[in-house]
This record gives C-alpha cells, structure tokens and sequence, in this order.
C-alpha cells in the first residue's frame, strides 16, 4: 500500500490525531471516503461508455473508403452503405454504348 507498513501507518494517524483532533480527523476521513467513492463511480460510468465508444468508431472506419475508386464511388452514390469485401476485389464493367447504328 504505497510503500508504507501497517506500523508507520498507525504513527502518522497518531501524530495526524494530535495535531489536530478527534473531530477533524473523523472529517478528514469522512470527506476521503467520499472521494474515494466518487473516484470510483467516475471509473464505472467511464468503463460502461468505452464499449460505445468503440463500436461507434468502428463503424465510422466501415465506411472509410480504403482507394481512390471507392471514394469517388461513394461521391457518385452516397445513399448506400459501406463497401462490401466482395464489392471491393471486383472491378467495375465498362457500360456498353446502346447506340442504334446506321
């Protein structure tokens, strides 16, 4: 516990205890109580947000696009999703000219 024996300890609270008192001693461990317990409750509700936290970020980093062609993609259609592992190792076809021929 911070380098300190359990008898080095109990003469620093005694020393503590006559400097300054029984009642400001029994303050002094009261207001270390609650801090020690509002230090806690702050771990918890910091630990209970992290899992969020990280899948909101993963699915931002879905839909990053990882080449030039996947970005330039999503600017001609932005209403879909991110691109599927499948959609990425296929190159687009070249759409045919349908033009009547005379």
């Amino acid at each position: 516990m911070l380098g300190f024996h359990w008898f080095e300890l109990l003469i620093i609270a005694g020393i503590g205890l006559i400097l300054m008192g029984p009642k400001t001693m029994q303050s002094i461990a009261r207001n270390a109580g609650k801090g020690v317990s509002q230090a806690k409750d702050v771990k918890e509700k910091v630990l209970a947000e992290i899992p969020e936290e990280v899948t909101q970020i993963s699915q931002q980093l879905a839909r990053v696009p990882l080449s030039p062609q996947q970005a330039v993609q999503m600017l001609m259609a932005p209403e879909k999703g991110p691109v599927s592992k499948k959609q990425k190792l296929e190159r687009p076809q070249p759409k045919e000219d349908i033009t009547p021929s005379a």
